[in-house]
């Protein structure tokens, strides 16, 4: 499917960043940032989202530690990209997130400074980093 819609999730304990990308032209774009509360979203906010963009896949990053092995968080993302699955019934793909908050970090940085750092923008931007790997995997 070369022309799909895609949202990407940055999953985190506190905040879940999220992007929308293009098959077609492989890039994205940061959307927001969802509050959690212990990893657990608002699903209602989800829904909107999922509703708004009707995404053909949702991509969740999978973090990992450097040497690739699981951490706790692994575990916990890999369980939101199964309740997105069963809730709304969406195709969910886990796409390695290694170091793509870092990245994301330093290309607000690089455009806004310390400024632009703000934990949101971080995390969505970590999101639109997560499709642009995907997208460069398939």
């Amino acid at each position: 499917m070369q022309n799909a819609t895609l949202l990407g999730f940055d999953f985190g304990t506190k905040s879940i960043g999220v992007a929308v990308g293009q098959q077609l032209t492989g890039t994205a774009r940061p959307l927001t940032a969802l509050k959690a509360q212990e990893g657990t979203p608002d699903w209602n906010l989800i829904e909107k989202l999922l509703k708004e963009w009707q995404p053909d896949y949702v991509v969740v990053g999978l973090p990992l530690n450097m040497d690739g092995t699981e951490q706790p968080l692994t575990a916990r993302a890999r369980k939101f990209a199964n309740r997105l699955h069963g809730r709304f019934g969406v195709r969910v793909e886990l796409q390695d997130e290694r170091l793509s908050t870092v990245e994301a970090r330093a290309d607000l940085f690089k455009r806004g400074g310390f400024r632009a750092l703000q934990k949101g923008q971080v995390d969505s931007q970590s999101a639109v980093i997560i499709l642009q790997d995907w997208f460069e995997t398939h």
